[in-house]
């Protein structure tokens, strides 16, 4: 249970951080009139140009980049552009209410939804480079930004995206359900390590009657820890100088230790199809021991880059990403990171942190019970067809109902609130 717990808090530090990011994009993206005509633009021919717009791309495309019949559902749907828009408004709902990073549960709701596992990924990948690169706010952040430790780092993060798409590729051609396996297990380790610490990060705070929300917490700034301190002593040639501007002299990490972290990044990022930027801040601040300001900049320079590699190079050139999925989830999301933002101003803290309790952890129950029939179908355990079957729809029906009344809950709570929310100003 210590073990889940402190990699729980592991993984809210970044969550929250993400969160913060995915917040400042959307404020950055609907801000803008220009960004909103080119969001405009993408969606127009998935909005217009149906299945025989669709047809024509899959006629067009040879087998290896990506072929209607091998993965399907890869084109035009109105109700997967539906479903996905859905799916985007609910994940944001989560990051703008709760604070912390609801693209957890884009994955398992994709999964769950029929798609598959590699598909949910690149998709997912795909819409977070496109959020990125729409949302870029790197010139407010360029003061904040470390360019020789962000490039060593990305040096690393390129390797293990590579590694984590040959990985997925790998499994899903010698069995599409393998590669479901795989995915499914990762995110079990996951969410049962951010749902527990999350559940008992509400249990402590409602037994000592705190009413922060899951914005709350300590921002680390120049700080350091023991971990950090015994990396810097570690003098492997050459050495990366930082955070100049914060310490008199700066503080130096070897490129080793950079890299191995950009790995563990890239490797995750390709893998869950997270965008690996839930990573980059607990693993900055609490092992490297970079500032939360550095962090925090290098982070945003990052992830355009990592998650655009991954996506594209990885899955995209490989038949791997959905187009309209990643449209309807971009757009969905945008208006739901704001909604969620506003009912904070409005909703207690407690309550918040309890809802987020239940997110992770019913995407966690959701991949938990998926898990079963997929091992049964590799014939890795014995488990009758009705069984599996059974569970991984118990577990499918649990999530969307968890997530389905959070999503219902926070916009009802945003129309019922809209008189007390009009005083506000929104970006």
């Amino acid at each position: 249970m210590n073990f889940f717990k402190q990699w729980g808090h592991f993984m809210m530090m970044g969550t929250r951080a993400h969160a913060a990011w995915e917040l400042e994009v959307s404020r950055t993206i609907l801000g803008s009139k220009k960004r909103l005509a080119i969001l405009g633009l993408f969606s127009i021919p998935i909005l217009l140009g149906g299945y025989a717009f669709a047809d024509q791309i899959a006629g067009a495309l040879p087998n290896f980049i990506g072929d209607k019949s091998a993965y399907s559902p890869a084109f035009y749907s109105t109700g997967i552009f539906i479903a996905s828009i859905l799916i985007g408004i609910c994940a944001g709902l989560i990051t703008g209410c709760i604070g912390a990073g609801g693209g957890f549960v884009i994955a398992p709701a994709l999964m769950s939804a029929g798609i598959k596992g590699i598909l949910a990924v690149g998709t997912d990948l795909f819409h977070i480079f496109a959020k990125a690169i729409m949302g870029s706010v790197i010139h407010k952040k360029l003061g904040n930004i470390s360019v020789p430790l962000a490039l060593i780092f990305l040096i690393g993060a390129m390797i293990g995206a590579t590694t984590g798409g040959v990985i997925n590729r790998w499994l899903y051609e010698i069995n599409p359900i393998l590669s479901d396996a795989f995915i499914t297990t990762v995110y079990c380790f996951m969410l049962g390590g951010l749902g527990i610490y999350s559940l008992l990060d509400f249990l402590s705070a409602r037994k000592s009657g705190a009413s922060g929300g899951a914005h709350g917490g300590k921002t680390e700034g120049a700080e350091m820890g023991n971990l950090p301190r015994k990396l810097q002593a570690i003098k492997i040639p050459p050495m990366i100088t930082f955070d100049e501007g914060i310490i008199p002299g700066g503080r130096q990490i070897s490129c080793v230790f950079l890299i191995l972290s950009g790995v563990l990044v890239g490797l995750a990022a390709a893998i869950m199809g997270v965008g690996g930027g839930f990573l980059t801040f607990p693993i900055f601040v609490y092992v490297l021991g970079v500032s939360s300001l550095t962090t925090v900049g290098t982070d945003i320079f990052q992830i355009i880059f990592t998650a655009g590699y991954a996506g594209i190079a990885q899955y995209a050139i490989y038949g791997f990403i959905f187009y309209t999925l990643a449209m309807g989830m971009l757009l969905g999301s945008l208006l739901g990171i704001q909604m969620g933002a506003l009912v904070t101003k409005v909703v207690p803290g407690i309550t918040i942190r309890g809802f987020y309790a239940l997110s992770v952890l019913a995407g966690f129950v959701n991949r938990i019970f998926a898990l079963p029939k997929k091992l049964a179908d590799l014939e890795f355990i014995s488990l009758s067809k009705d069984t599996s079957v059974l569970l991984d729809k118990i577990g499918g029906i649990l999530f969307f109902i968890v997530i389905g009344t959070f999503a219902i809950w926070v916009i009802g709570t945003f129309l019922m609130n809209l008189n007390k929310l009009k005083g506000e100003e929104v970006v």
